[in-house]
């Protein structure tokens, strides 16, 4: 990979006649005797995956009643839905259905 002397960026190959050279967006071009030789090289890295149980949640509970079942438990999380200056969104799972609803208060 090759950067740019003048402005720092990136310099891509271009095609000039017959020959290739490496070029920058700001104008500035290599044109050196240098033979340049572009080459891609893909590796194929073996990444593990595990699947977790979705019954599995450490999640802190709290005293409010589900829509769905009655179940007077539920699990909470915040995330953060709408802009940084609005308040989080709450979102419950039943501990006993695992029915999840939303919290807007």
């Amino acid at each position: 990979m090759m950067f740019c002397p003048k402005c720092g960026a990136i310099m891509l190959p271009k095609k000039e006649k017959e020959k290739t050279i490496f070029a920058c967006s700001c104008g500035y071009a290599n044109k050196s005797n240098e033979k340049i030789e572009i080459k891609e090289e893909i590796r194929n890295e073996h990444i593990e995956t595990q699947i977790v149980d979705e019954q599995e949640t450490n999640l802190p509970e709290t005293d409010t009643e589900c829509p769905k079942c009655g179940n007077k438990t539920a699990g909470y999380w915040l995330v953060q839905t709408r802009a940084g200056d609005e308040p989080e969104t709450k979102f419950l799972k039943c501990t006993k259905c695992r029915h999840t609803w939303r919290d807007y208060h």
